[in-house]
């Protein structure tokens, strides 16, 4: 009997782990959009355990910019706000997701935030106006955000259904966000394609 079961639970553990991938692509126009967040929740559910990404959670302030314009963090992630300017900032949040102030600090100098709830996080300058940037908080590990093509993809996936949220600020959606329900294969990849409509931002700042 305990020889039937260690080699029964050999042929799991030895069995391949089953995933697919997501490719989402955005588009406006034509034309692929940038700084779109993909948020993938499969029916199958969120693996246990603390959500990473591979990318910095930095928040930078450089050439009177936010840099990223958007960033993807996890539900408890602490963000670095450099500033790499020659002049001060004073960066700020009113949104309901997370409110604070870093009151003004310099070059070379940085702060930091913990985010421990998921939403939007909108980010301003009390000192330059036109500095804009965002903060979307996830609390799945299956996302990510277009790069310059419209494209991003999401990786290792359960198979099965799967609800996916697109979000951009300046999506004409409520909350500038929409959802579809895509089918996750066992292997290989989905694909999610969508035409997004965008407002133009309330400030130049080169995003749109």
């Amino acid at each position: 009997m305990r020889l039937w079961l260690s080699l029964v639970m050999g042929l799991l553990l030895a069995a391949p782990a089953r995933a697919g991938d997501l490719v989402v692509t955005a588009t406006a126009g034509g034309r692929g959009v940038a700084d779109v967040v993909a948020m993938a929740k499969p029916q199958a559910g969120i693996p246990h355990g603390p959500i990473r990404f591979a990318w910095p959670y930095r928040m930078a302030q450089h050439n009177l910019q936010f840099d990223p314009f958007v960033l993807v963090a996890p539900v408890g992630a602490e963000v670095s706000f450099p500033n790499l300017d020659t002049v001060r900032h004073h960066v700020y949040s009113f949104s309901p997701a997370k409110t604070f102030e870093l009151k003004l600090y310099g070059r070379d100098e940085s702060r930091a935030v913990r985010f421990d709830k998921a939403g939007v996080v909108a980010l301003g300058c009390n000192i330059h106006d036109a500095m804009v940037a965002f903060i979307r908080v996830v609390d799945t590990p299956f996302a990510g955000k277009t790069a310059a093509s419209g494209e991003v993809v999401l990786r290792d996936l359960p198979p099965g259904s799967a609800t996916v949220t697109i979000w951009h600020p300046y999506l004409k959606a409520p909350g500038g966000e929409i959802s579809r329900t895509v089918m996750i294969p066992a292997t290989g990849r989905a694909q999610l394609s969508i035409a997004v409509d965008l407002r133009r931002p309330p400030m130049a700042h080169g995003h749109y």
